[in-house]
């Protein structure tokens, strides 16, 4: 072999060996690469949990247990605003599940959380996380806002009777022994007498009101549901509070509009709401003025019922909350009438029973208008006859805020009353408007 034939042999020798070790460094960067990518891919989600997060009615979030990072949420969570991308949006939440990725310790709790990305109103949620396998976790959560709205409800239900309760029963105990004191003087015993009389008679309308609320709220409400002629109503309404406003020298008034006046309901509900309405607009009108009570058809299949008065007006503020139990806008005027706080919740629930609800229109110094609106029958069913199932009714539009530009026809020209509105909530300049429906409690 000659000397350059070596030499080619050499260097081609070389070039191979360089070329194998660039292809092993190839390989072991490669290997190295991939291996990088399997530590960094998430423990994966298996179909059948996402099938289940898809059906569950509890809020449901599946996590990495290190990092925390979201790998799947369902829609109710994100509804919740539980989850934002791939993070978990409040702090109260991230720490819980800290511990829990920290010891494996199965917890449960309950937090109240800001609803919404700009934190406005509350959400109460339980929350209950868990381990998984393969380093996962799951948090469950269920909305619980509105079970502790209805609690808060009910305790102040509980306290307002007592209070209420307590006024009367305490009132006639004192009388009681005062007429035990003046058993010698018939003058002072009459006058005890008659004021322990005003006592109970308040104590009962307090307790009827009382039990007509909690039957508007049992399960049997439709019951009683027939075609009811809804003029006849106002009729039978307004003669059973004639001689209460007589004595305060007021002129009750009633007018029928054109058109079917006929809605599914009961009978008597419906005159009660009317009728305290009716006695509303007395107890908060002064002496010789006028309440005025109008039954017409409206457009969209409507029957209205509007009841003005020439009283003192409702402020805006007190207009959020008049259909609240127990609450009064003239807490002295109200027990000086009798009045136990309880009307206006009785129509409000009376007309969301029968489909409806109630709007308030009020103007400070000018008077109010309340206006029950229900649904109107559509068929040629007689007064009486039984109403089809609740399905098969005629259901009433959703009211608008843009409504409250139609609040313009007065309920009858020329008598110097209050507008009945002919559509929905809101206000006009310094009159203002609302729904018994906004405030369901």
């Amino acid at each position: 072999m000659t000397p350059l034939t070596a030499a080619a042999l050499g260097v081609t020798a070389g070039l191979l060996l360089g070329a194998l070790a660039l292809v092993l460094v190839r390989v072991s960067e490669r290997s190295r690469d991939l291996g990088d990518d399997a530590e960094a891919t998430p423990p994966a989600v298996s179909p059948g949990v996402a099938d289940v997060l898809a059906v569950l009615r509890s809020g449901a979030v599946v996590l990495e247990g290190a990092g925390g990072r979201v790998l799947k949420s369902s829609s109710s969570a994100v509804s919740l605003g539980l989850v934002r991308g791939e993070d978990l949006r409040h702090p109260e939440l991230r720490e819980l599940v800290r511990q829990v990725a920290g010891d494996g310790v199965i917890r449960e709790t309950e937090l109240e959380l800001p609803r919404g990305p700009l934190g406005h109103g509350r959400l109460v949620v339980s929350i209950r996380v868990a381990p998984l396998s393969g380093g996962l976790l799951l948090i469950l959560v269920d909305d619980r806002t509105q079970a502790h709205r209805v609690e808060e409800v009910r305790r102040d239900f509980v306290v307002n009777v007592s209070h209420e309760l307590k006024t009367p029963v305490g009132g006639i105990a004192l009388l009681a022994e005062a007429i035990e004191d003046a058993a010698d003087d018939p003058v002072a015993v009459t006058r005890f007498a008659g004021r322990m009389k005003s006592e109970t008679t308040r104590l009962s309308h307090l307790v009827q009101e009382i039990v007509e609320l909690s039957r508007l709220q049992a399960p049997d409400k439709d019951q009683q549901m027939v075609v009811v002629d809804v003029p006849e109503c106002a009729r039978l309404a307004v003669e059973q509070t004639r001689l209460v406003a007589q004595s305060r020298t007021i002129t009750l008034s009633a007018a029928d509009g054109d058109g079917d006046l006929r809605v599914y309901g009961d009978k008597e509900l419906l005159v009660t709401a009317i009728r305290n309405l009716v006695a509303n607009a007395i107890n908060y009108s002064d002496d010789r003025t006028r309440v005025t009570v109008v039954v017409r058809r409206a457009p969209d299949g409507i029957v209205e019922v509007g009841v003005s008065d020439q009283g003192t007006g409702i402020s805006r503020e007190d207009q959020e909350r008049i259909f609240e139990r127990f609450y009064r806008v003239d807490a002295a005027r109200s027990r000086s009438t009798g009045g136990t706080g309880l009307g206006l919740s009785i129509v409000k629930h009376i007309c969301a029973n029968h489909g409806g609800d109630v709007v308030v229109w009020s103007k400070e110094g000018h008077g109010s208008t309340f206006t029950i609106r229900l649904p109107a029958v559509e068929d040629h069913r007689a007064a009486g006859a039984k109403a089809p199932p609740e399905s098969q009714r005629p259901v009433l539009p959703t009211l608008g805020r843009s409504d409250v530009a139609r609040v313009a026809e007065h309920s009858d020209a020329g008598d110097g009353s209050v507008p009945l509105p002919t559509a929905g909530p809101g206000r006009v300049g310094s009159e203002s408007a609302s729904t018994g429906r906004e405030v369901i409690r």
